[in-house]
């Protein structure tokens, strides 16, 4: 990304200030900045006193040796204690922890006591089948309550969890399984999507086939489809869960101990597992999800519209609120089954007070038109949250005045995988909104955009998104992999956390994001690597070559354009070809890959010494005038491409 292209100008005149009643009750004030300016370390300690310890930690961070940061090293404590037991003990056993609903229209109201319960007989069950502390557990679960269950129970007796999103092909669960090496898979069934169900035991079983370390299987019951079930390997969950006792003695960790690993795109082709321990990942995410969406436990219902497949799942619908006693709302489905108004519904149904979604779908729900939300009573909303992507002003704008009646706050919140909680987001009870801005850091992070030479910029300019002192939710490193963690995270600006995105400061000092500076592209507020879908394509055995660009999408952000050069023997490239290496493309990696776009091409653009260049492609794939062509062996090719492309329509689906 070019520095004219990082100073882009954000023209913004919109503001919205905080709704008095919500400023004068607010979680943090501009008194909670100053205190985490004064000392960042004792902040966090301040924070760190909100959840419980068995033995409370004396020290704080420990950057002895960067950047392998171990926040509250010498404390001793259990994640599913603190998200469960804890409020149990403390009276709260009868708060509604989960409002459930299924996409059929199943429901489940799960209390504190209910969800600590069946988190219990789950690690009964874990421990019988040989799981003990350190082990890796994966989860390939559909959007129901076993999946938390399963997530807390993995914590509850120390082993580490992966989930792998429900949609992912058996490829990608398989190469995640083998990664980390898993012997114990925790999978459904299926589960329901768009009105059917969707089988996910057939994915585990052709994954396993390639991972013989694997010795069980536990099967969640949800769409009762037939199921083969391997004899001594695959055990109902119903049943072998369902049959332990309900009492299961507890153990606390060090605040270092694993508690996920979660996998991420990469740059290169293979994926990045994200390895989050215990202590810091709760007092972070359990900080920021009652500060930036100013939770009152006692009174708010939380819904996070995000799978729990990826990080927000983790943080902000099963550690973060559930850490703080909060009552949530967790849906099985998507937004249009079995209508468009369904989001809405349940809004109304279950008086939901703090809704945190993707601008992905609000950007669809401007599509569906206003009308729809207009038909349901949202008055219960006094917050709403975005989280995925840079919210557009317009989508901004939109979801304020139709979702949230002019009356609400938008907090829109930029942090990733790898940061594990909030890391720059307006606080609602202080902040002047400003449509389309990131704003500024949440106490107790610091950032700074910076040019190439590592310089801070000054305002009206951009650079580079860094991160300049340790946090307590940060990864740790990446599975197996310290020396690609340190490459990938802190070579570019040493001593500082590069995100791989571009920024801008605007005049009065908000920062406000230009997108990613490498090739991660972000499609639905899911990232995706070119290189990944580049392999993809050539492990068809069609397509000799292979290049993938991200292209702004009005709806999901970002879409996946494909340009390839098919082997001789593959014709002609028409529809039905083109139409057979896109969904190759889901087979491989997952339908949220598949190509928006792909063209058939005789060459690609690459320099003399062969490299593709990509951002020709990008300046195609937008319609752009193109940049500087005169790197490039043959120029010719970009006139070829453009011609192609005019005749190549975008997909529907």
């Amino acid at each position: 990304m070019s520095e004219e292209g990082l100073s882009h100008q954000m023209q913004e005149d919109r503001r919205f200030p905080p709704p008095p009643e919500l400023a004068a009750h607010a979680n943090v004030t501009a008194a909670t900045y100053a205190e985490a300016d004064a000392d960042v370390e004792a902040f966090w300690a301040e924070q760190a006193r909100r959840i419980s310890w068995e033995t409370p930690p004396t020290e704080v961070l420990d950057w002895s040796n960067p950047p392998f940061a171990r926040w509250f090293a010498d404390g001793r404590l259990n994640a599913a204690y603190n998200c469960l037991d804890r409020h149990v003990e403390a009276g709260l056993g009868d708060r509604v922890a989960f409002h459930f609903e299924g996409e059929p229209g199943d429901t489940r109201t799960i209390t504190y006591a209910d969800l600590a319960a069946e988190v219990r007989q789950a690690a009964n069950a874990l421990a019988e089948l040989g799981v003990v502390a350190g082990d890796r557990v994966a989860i390939y679960l559909p959007m129901i309550p076993e999946a938390v269950v399963a997530m807390l129970a993995c914590a509850r007796i120390g082993a580490p969890h992966t989930v792998v999103f429900g949609g992912f092909s058996a490829d990608a669960l398989a190469s995640r399984i083998q990664d980390c090496g898993v012997e114990v898979v925790i999978t459904a069934d299926g589960g329901f999507r768009r009105g059917k169900p969707s089988a996910l035991k057939p994915s585990v079983d052709a994954a396993l086939e390639s991972c013989p370390d694997v010795r069980h299987v536990l099967v969640v019951q949800r769409t009762h489809q037939e199921t083969p079930m391997t004899e001594g390997r695959d055990h109902w969950w119903h049943t072998f869960v369902g049959g332990q006792p309900t009492e299961h003695a507890l153990e606390f960790f060090p605040a270092e101990h694993p508690l996920y690993i979660m996998y991420t795109s990469g740059s290169t082709g293979k994926p990045k597992g994200i390895l989050h321990t215990t202590g810091g990942y709760l007092v972070g995410t359990s900080w920021t999800h009652w500060a930036t969406f100013d939770l009152k436990a006692e009174t708010d219902v939380f819904w996070t519209a995000a799978d729990i497949g990826w990080v927000t799942g983790h943080s902000y619908l099963v550690y973060g609120p559930l850490a703080n006693g909060a009552t949530s709302v967790m849906y099985e489905g998507t937004p249009d089954t079995p209508h468009k108004g369904r989001w809405w519904e349940l809004i109304d149904k279950y008086g939901v007070t703090i809704l945190y979604c993707a601008p992905t779908a609000i950007r669809t729900f401007m599509k569906w038109g206003s009308d729809i939300p207009d038909g349901y009573d949202l008055s219960s909303l006094r917050l709403l949250g975005s989280v995925g992507e840079p919210i557009n002003p317009e989508a901004y704008v939109w979801y304020r005045e139709h979702i949230g009646h002019d009356r609400t706050p938008v907090v829109d919140t930029w942090w990733q995988t790898e940061t594990g909680m909030h890391m720059i987001s307006p606080m609602p009870g202080v902040t002047v909104g400003k449509p389309g801005a990131a704003m500024t850091p949440v106490p107790g992070v610091k950032v700074e955009v910076v040019n190439d030479e590592a310089q801070p910029v000054g305002n009206g300019e951009g650079g580079y998104l860094t991160v300049t002192h340790p946090w307590p939710a940060m990864l740790r490193t990446l599975w197996g992999d310290d020396e690609r963690y340190v490459d990938t995270y802190w070579s570019r600006f040493p001593g500082m956390y590069f995100a791989g995105d571009g920024a801008k400061k605007d005049e009065d000092g908000d920062i406000w994001f230009l997108g990613r500076v490498d090739d991660v592209m972000n499609v639905s507020g899911h990232r995706m690597s070119t290189t990944e879908i580049e392999s993809a394509l050539v492990s068809h055995p069609k397509v000799a070559e292979a290049a993938v660009v991200g292209a702004t999408d009005p709806t999901t952000g970002q879409a996946v354009v494909a340009f390839v050069i098919l082997r001789s023997e593959a014709g002609d490239g028409g529809p039905d070809v083109v139409q057979e290496l896109r969904n190759h493309v889901a087979k491989e990696i997952g339908a949220i890959a598949k190509p928006r776009q792909i063209m058939v091409v005789e060459e690609l653009p690459k320099t003399r010494s062969g490299k593709i260049m990509r951002r020709l492609l990008r300046d195609i794939a937008e319609n752009r005038e193109l940049g500087d062509v005169t790197t490039l062996t043959d120029s010719s090719v970009m006139d070829l491409i453009q011609e192609n492309l005019a005749a190549s329509p975008a997909s529907e689906d």
